[in-house]
């Protein structure tokens, strides 16, 4: 079983930055392929990010490419994504997924691939 808790966000003004924090329980961490998701209230779960093992490997959605960056600590069980230039559009509920998968060809972007899931953190942006 693995155990997902993030931290970071809050209320930023639109143009901002945040970065939030993923802490993972377990030993097998730095085996799992990691995701951020977002979430508005009544939409479905969209993608946003995700990161091989090793960190060499990302992916992007196209809204966030150039503008969020996923990154891993594996000596910390801890995987981050920093987000820049944060407009009205992007408040949501984030949270961080765990996959048993392997990064295969074009990495892990659907939802259902991940195995372990956090509760999410908040993430506001004023205008």
């Amino acid at each position: 079983q693995v155990q997902l808790v993030e931290s970071g966000g809050g209320l930023v003004q639109a143009g901002g930055s945040l970065r939030l924090s993923c802490a993972a329980s377990g030993r097998t961490f730095s085996t799992y392929v990691m995701g951020w998701f977002r979430q508005a209230p009544g939409k479905e779960r969209e993608f946003v990010a995700a990161i091989n093992w090793s960190g060499g490997r990302t992916l992007y959605a196209d809204s966030v490419k150039g503008r969020f960056t996923i990154s891993r600590d594996n000596a910390k069980n801890t995987v981050y994504l920093q987000m820049n230039s944060l407009n009205p559009a992007d408040p949501l509920v984030y949270s961080c997924a765990a996959s048993l998968n392997s990064w295969g060809r074009y990495g892990r972007p659907s939802k259902t691939d991940y195995d372990y899931w956090g509760r999410g953190t908040q993430v506001t942006v004023s205008s």
